[in-house]
């Protein structure tokens, strides 16, 4: 059933098929929401192709060890070998310090990709 579900494998016997893909088609989208968070600038630059590009990349393929940012990583790899990585993004290895004027991929989590949310809620966490 997880063969079916997410790697691409043979749907079960007794299973039916069109809820299988439907349901399979969710965890790819949930996957891409993930990516998306994990690299907002490639999601951005790719625009609204992004979820076309991540279908292509995703469909039969699981997810790699290593949780979103791997699969964000392995991502921004399978797009530059198709030649789909949009121009003038660099790679995730590659990413240049907020405030470079370029599509560099920044990893969320890091200062410049946090939301204003966040950046409030650790100024106030700071003793006076």
């Amino acid at each position: 059933m997880l063969a079916a579900l997410v790697a691409g494998g043979p749907e079960p016997p007794g299973f039916d098929g069109s809820r299988l893909r439907i349901q399979a088609h969710s965890l790819i989208a949930k996957r891409r929401g993930l990516v998306a968070t994990a690299l907002p600038a490639l999601a951005s630059a790719l625009g609204g192709n992004f979820a076309r590009e991540f279908f292509d990349y995703a469909n039969g393929r699981p997810k790699p060890p290593g949780g979103s940012r791997a699969d964000a990583r392995a991502f921004a790899e399978w797009l530059r070998a198709e030649g789909r990585l949009p121009e003038g993004t660099d790679s995730p290895k590659a990413a240049k310090p907020p405030g470079v004027e370029s599509q560099a991929i920044v990893w969320a989590g890091e200062e410049a990709a946090q939301s204003p949310w966040r950046r409030w809620w650790r100024q106030r966490k700071q003793p006076n």
